[in-house]
């Protein structure tokens, strides 16, 4: 009988995250070193991927840090090299980084849109690069990517940030299908909207908060941890068969349209 339990299992796995210092990314850092992975913490400042390291090693883990601009390509580069310096072998490898400049696009600049698309697509193709030559190599390994909800659905200001989004399932899949029969996995969460830092500030604004909330159906946000746990699975060997895919983590928001309503009389 398969010991399903050892598929969740990370113990002797290697991994990077791009990402770690806050966030979502800093939350898979933590699910997939309290799996057992040794993880590498990257993130555009070396304070912040430090900081999430000596967290992870405070809990009884094994955590490095670097700093990495994931929208340079070079420095990128230099984050697998000293990845595969480090580990000999990179089993796992999840970047999270995106930038949104939520403006019409009668409104958007070329600068606004390079910003977007430097980090958003290309860091995205520069990441697959780097560390899926690597696993290529090696015959073997998970890469997983970051898209959003905002890849289905859409609201004014978004349309920029969305397509980005929408094009990195598309690179998910393409890239699946030309590295599958090296062994090497790619895929990407999809999560909707989650209690982080960067979206601290809408709890001060509860009509907002709330109006986010509701196209849910749990009436609520998600922790940063629910969506690393979607990291952990498509990192582990229960994945094992799961290439090509975007997961969705986002609280029912693409499976109704607006809030629901009607709740309390379905319930009686």
């Amino acid at each position: 009988m398969t010991d399903y339990r050892k598929l969740f299992d990370l113990t002797g796995k290697t991994a990077v995250v791009l990402g770690a210092a806050s966030g979502i990314g800093k939350s898979s850092a933590e699910a997939l070193a309290s799996l057992g992975a040794r993880v590498l913490c990257a993130d555009r400042t070396q304070e912040g991927a430090a900081a999430t390291a000596a967290a992870i090693r405070q809990q009884g883990g094994s955590a490095t840090a670097a700093s990495c601009d994931a929208a340079d390509r070079a420095d990128v580069k230099a984050l697998a090299a000293k990845a595969l310096a480090e580990f000999q072998r990179i089993d796992i490898a999840v970047t999270t980084p995106g930038l949104n400049i939520r403006k019409t696009i009668l409104d958007y600049t070329e600068e606004d849109l390079d910003r977007v698309i430097n980090l958003n697509i290309k860091g995205t193709v520069w990441f697959f690069q780097a560390f899926g030559r690597i696993m290529v190599s090696q015959r073997g390994g998970s890469l997983i990517a970051c898209s959003s909800v905002r890849a289905v659905t859409i609201e004014p200001g978004l349309a920029v940030y969305g397509s980005t989004k929408a094009a990195i399932g598309l690179l998910v899949k393409g890239f699946a299908s030309e590295v599958g029969r090296a062994g090497v996995r790619v895929n990407a969460i999809a999560p909707s909207i989650a209690e982080t830092a960067l979206t601290g500030p809408f709890k001060q604004r509860p009509d907002i908060y709330n109006l986010y909330a509701g196209h849910t159906v749990f009436n609520r946000w998600s922790s940063a941890d629910e969506v690393a746990t979607a990291v952990a699975y498509l990192a582990s060997d229960a994945a094992s068969y799961v290439s090509g895919s975007t997961l969705f983590v986002d609280g029912g928001w693409t499976a109704v349209d607006g809030p629901p309503t009607g709740l309390t009389q379905l319930a009686r």
